[in-house]
């Protein structure tokens, strides 16, 4: 592999990449499905099963290591990707829309699932430890930037293109996913020629002596290997609850936002929920992520696991403001969102290393797509019932409730115990 500088060329496009099928599926289809008319309990549903691929990556994931190499799947992943953008413009328009377009969801769910595997398994073999948490905050921040820009930019487009052709909701979405499959096409391309070749290991040779029998082994050894680590139930119990109160509050924040003033919401459109996003989210969103990654590599993920917890839950806070103020000015639903972005870019940086913590040893790249099935599983759960809940408690409560769901984060995050020197940089 490359050193640390030509990384620059891929890691941000790549995490780019992976984040903009995983925003598409999990928060860009609920604004479009509270655009055009379905429940909050509804959309909650339909999107949170859209997690189901995620949970199940694990499954494939050794197949990914024992066939082709990670770069392969990596373009053709792409490919599939923007072909499924292009099958939900074309949906939105047919018969049974909500049906087909959520079949098309699914598709691009899988292929993103897949991509996320290779991506992941990439990074790791083509960087050391150090270079790994230094470059943690890089790839969270671009990848939240693929969030954001989901949340942000995308609607902000979808809102101009609504302007320019009223009466029709569904024309500014059309071309949205048509824009994104043409990006992905981009993508594709791009990187089949700039990510380095795996040299340090001849994939395509190994697999022409594989038999089945061989191929099974080591797929289930794959699996328990990972449950034989040391600490497993703790390392679980954290990967299942550190999202927990997210996990809820990024299904309902945007229809929050969305949602008249007599429903209990702010009021915004598409358009202003685009610019808080595609803005000042942006920004904070990046402080937080580089932050994050800089001060691990500086003492240690150890060191900041606890003030990385606090930051990916306190500032919930900010929408239990907001439902109890639903008249606050633009500055202040602003700066709401500042703080939480801020916050979340913070605090799942740890997170994120602490996956890679996890992973280590043989297997990695299964492992850490283990790692991340549970961190699915603990956004799918949760997020099921989040639309349910909220229906039932409105939006001023449903809050408070979120800020009691910070509780399991706080116990998982009590529970792992991590080298104190893991993270640091290395003399």
């Amino acid at each position: 592999m490359r050193q640390i500088k030509s990384a620059w060329g891929w890691i941000p496009t790549l995490y780019f990449a992976q984040g903009l099928p995983y925003v598409a599926v999990m928060t860009i289809s609920v604004v479009m499905y509270k655009n055009l008319g379905l429940s909050n309990t509804d959309i909650a549903i339909y999107t949170s099963w859209l997690y189901l691929p995620w949970v199940i990556k694990p499954i494939w994931s050794p197949l990914i290591e024992i066939f082709k190499t990670k770069r392969w799947w990596i373009v053709i992943m792409q490919l599939l990707i923007g072909a499924s953008f292009s099958g939900i413009a074309f949906s939105l328009q047919a018969a049974g829309w909500v049906q087909l377009s959520l079949c098309i969801f699914w598709l691009m769910a899988f292929s993103s699932a897949t991509h996320d595997i290779a991506s992941d398994g990439f990074y790791m073999i083509g960087l050391n430890e150090y270079q790994q948490s230094w470059f943690s905050g890089i790839k969270n921040t671009f990848y939240r930037l693929a969030m954001l820009s989901g949340q942000g930019l995308f609607l902000l487009f979808v809102s101009w293109i609504d302007k320019i052709n009223p009466g029709n909701p569904t024309t500014g979405w059309k071309y949205l996913f048509l824009m994104l499959a043409l990006l992905f096409i981009i993508l594709s391309t791009y990187h089949n020629f700039i990510l380095p070749k795996e040299d340090s290991y001849q994939t395509k040779d190994k697999n022409i002596e594989k038999t089945l029998s061989s191929i099974i082994k080591e797929f289930m050894a794959t699996f328990i290997v990972f449950f034989q680590k040391k600490n497993i139930k703790s390392t679980l119990i954290f990967l299942l609850t550190f999202r927990f109160a997210e996990a809820q509050l990024v299904k309902m924040a945007s229809p929050f936002l969305l949602d008249l003033n007599e429903q209990g919401g702010m009021g915004l459109t598409v358009g202003d929920v685009g610019f808080i996003y595609g803005t000042i989210g942006i920004i904070a969103l990046t402080i937080g992520g580089i932050t994050g990654g800089m001060v691990i590599a500086a003492k240690g993920l150890k060191y900041w696991l606890w003030p990385m917890s606090m930051a990916i839950t306190l500032p919930n806070l900010a929408y239990v403001f907001l439902a109890y103020n639903i008249n606050a000015d633009y500055l202040s639903i602003n700066i709401a969102v500042a703080i939480e972005q801020f916050g979340y870019g913070f605090g799942f940086t740890g997170y994120m290393m602490y996956m890679i913590y996890s992973a280590n040893g043989t297997h990695k790249t299964s492992h850490y797509a283990i790692c991340t099935a549970f961190m699915a599983l603990g956004m799918m759960i949760p997020g099921l019932f989040s639309g349910m809940m909220q229906e039932w408690l409105g939006y001023k409560n449903f809050f408070i409730w979120i800020m009691i769901s910070c509780l399991p984060v706080y116990l998982g995050t009590s529970l792992i115990s991590i080298d104190s020197d893991f993270g640091k940089k290395r003399e």
